[in-house]
C-alpha cells in the first residue's frame, strides 16, 4: 500500500507540472505571435534601408561616411545577446557557443576586445568562465524598444568614429522563419560588411537607379547611414526576442508531452501493482478458507 501511495503522489506531482508547462507553452505562443509581427514588420524596412545606403554610397562618387570605412582591426567589440530567463531549450547555449568561439578567435589572434553581454543567462556564463565584461544589459527583455537600442547604437557610433574600436560584432539568434533560427556572429560596424542576403538583392539583375542628391550626397549619407545602423541593430534584438519565444514554446510543448507520457506510465505501474495486491489478497483469503475446512 505504501508503494501505491507513492505512485499516486508522484502522478499528482507530474500532473501539476504538466499544467505549468502547458500554461507556459500557451504564454510563449502568444508572445511569439506578437514578437513575430514586430520582426516581420521590421524586416522589409531593414533590408530596404540597408540596400538604399549601399546604393547611395556606391553612387555618391568620392563622398563617403565614417561608418562605412573598413580599417585594420586594432580593437574589437563583441555584443552577445542572450535571454534573461531559461526554460527555452538550447537557445542560450547556441548563442553562448558562438560568442565563446568569437572570444577564442580574438585571443588566438591577440586582438584586444571588449565583451558586452545582454541577458542574465549570458552574463552568468561569462562570469563563471572568468571572461571580463565591459558592459552588461538587463533591460532588453522580450519586447526591446527602439529607444533603448538607439542609446546603445549611438554609443557604438561614437566609439567607432573616435577610433576607440575598429569593428563591432554581434552574436545572436537570427530569425529565418518560424521553423528555423540560427545562432550567428555578424559584423555590425563597419556597415560596409552587409549580409549575404543584402548583397544578393543588390546584385540582382534589374534596372539600376540613378540618384540625384539634393542638396548634396554627404548630407543625405550623414542621416541615412546612422539610421541604417540603428535599424539593423534593432532588428537583431527583435530576431533574438522572437527566436527565444519559439524555443520556449517548443521546449514547453515537449515537456508537456513528456509529462503526459510519464503520467500514462505511472498509471500503468499503479494499476499493475494494485491488481497484484488484489490478487494477493484474494489468494490469501482462499488459502485461509481452505485451511479452515
Amino acid at each position: 500500500m505504501a508503494n501505491l501511495r507513492i505512485l499516486l503522489k508522484r502522478r499528482k506531482a507530474v500532473r501539476n507540472i504538466r499544467k505549468i508547462t502547458r500554461t507556459m507553452e500557451l504564454i510563449a505562443t502568444a508572445r511569439f505571435k506578437k514578437a513575430l509581427d514586430r520582426a516581420t514588420e521590421a524586416d522589409a524596412y531593414t533590408t530596404k534601408i540597408a540596400e538604399l545606403a549601399a546604393d547611395l554610397s556606391k553612387n555618391a562618387g568620392d563622398v563617403s561616411h565614417p561608418l562605412l570605412v573598413t580599417r585594420p582591426v586594432k580593437r574589437s567589440l563583441l555584443l552577445v545577446i542572450t535571454a534573461n530567463r531559461g526554460l527555452c531549450g538550447g537557445y542560450n547555449g547556441s548563442v553562448i557557443r558562438e560568442g565563446m568561439h568569437a572570444v577564442r578567435q580574438y585571443r588566438e589572434a591577440n586582438t584586444p576586445f571588449d565583451l558586452e553581454v545582454a541577458g542574465k543567462r549570458g552574463i552568468a556564463f561569462f562570469k563563471f568562465q572568468g571572461v571580463p565584461r565591459a558592459a552588461e544589459y538587463l533591460n532588453f527583455n522580450e519586447k526591446p524598444t527602439f529607444a533603448e537600442v538607439d542609446v546603445l547604437a549611438n554609443r557604438y557610433i561614437d566609439l567607432f568614429v573616435s577610433g576607440q574600436i575598429d569593428e563591432v560584432k554581434v552574436a545572436y539568434m537570427k530569425f529565418i522563419n518560424a521553423a528555423r533560427q540560427q545562432a550567428v556572429v555578424e559584423t555590425l560596424l563597419p556597415l560596409s560588411s552587409v549580409s549575404v542576403e543584402t548583397k544578393a538583392k543588390a546584385a540582382a539583375p534589374g534596372p539600376k537607379v540613378e540618384y540625384e542628391f539634393l542638396p548634396d550626397a554627404s548630407g543625405i549619407l550623414e542621416e541615412l547611414v546612422p539610421a541604417a545602423l540603428k535599424v539593423r541593430l534593432f532588428k537583431m534584438f527583435l530576431d533574438a526576442a522572437v527566436s527565444e519565444q519559439i524555443a520556449r514554446r517548443v521546449a514547453m510543448k515537449a515537456a508537456t508531452e513528456n509529462a503526459g507520457d510519464l503520467i500514462k506510465e505511472i498509471t500503468r505501474v499503479y494499476n499493475r501493482n494494485r491488481q497484484a495486491n488484489i490478487t494477493k489478497e484474494i489468494s490469501e483469503l482462499i488459502a485461509g478458507s481452505e485451511a479452515l475446512k
